[in-house]
């Protein structure tokens, strides 16, 4: 089963501690030769960031930083995992490893499983409305 686990925390935390990115690096490189660590990344300030919005039927372009935003969504990770009891070992594990390399850092995370619906976007091609491509029959 798919897992995708996010990870919030205050935007005003400042950098993680070398320490700490190095164990997420081996512990990601381990995982991932296991094929358990699908995809995973940190995210970039709010001020890097942009919002796409619809609401009562228009869609607003809002470039950050967000002055409303107090906690961010600060990384990811996509797991492969036999069950929901797995993906929340995942999750106390990491962030106990937060908690020995970054003493003080609050945050939260949330494991959701896929829907199971997959899509394929190597089909699509890029352009506003990723319309499928169309292929002509010779």
């Amino acid at each position: 089963m798919r897992f995708m686990m996010l990870v919030k925390s205050s935007e005003n935390a400042g950098p993680p501690p070398q320490a700490l990115m190095d164990a997420i690096i081996e512990s990601a490189e381990r995982l991932s030769r296991d094929g358990i660590l699908i995809e995973a990344g940190g995210l970039a300030p709010t001020a890097m960031s942009t919002r796409v919005r619809l609401a009562g039927g228009h869609v607003a372009v809002i470039d950050g930083p967000f002055t409303e935003a107090k906690e961010v969504v600060g990384g990811y990770a996509v797991h492969e995992l036999k069950s929901k009891e797995e993906a929340v070992e995942s999750a106390v594990w990491f962030m106990n490893l937060h908690k020995e390399h970054w003493p003080g850092w609050e945050a939260r995370s949330r494991f959701d499983r896929s829907s199971g619906r997959k899509t394929s976007l190597a089909r699509r091609r890029s352009g506003s409305r990723g319309a499928p491509r169309r292929h002509r029959r010779t």
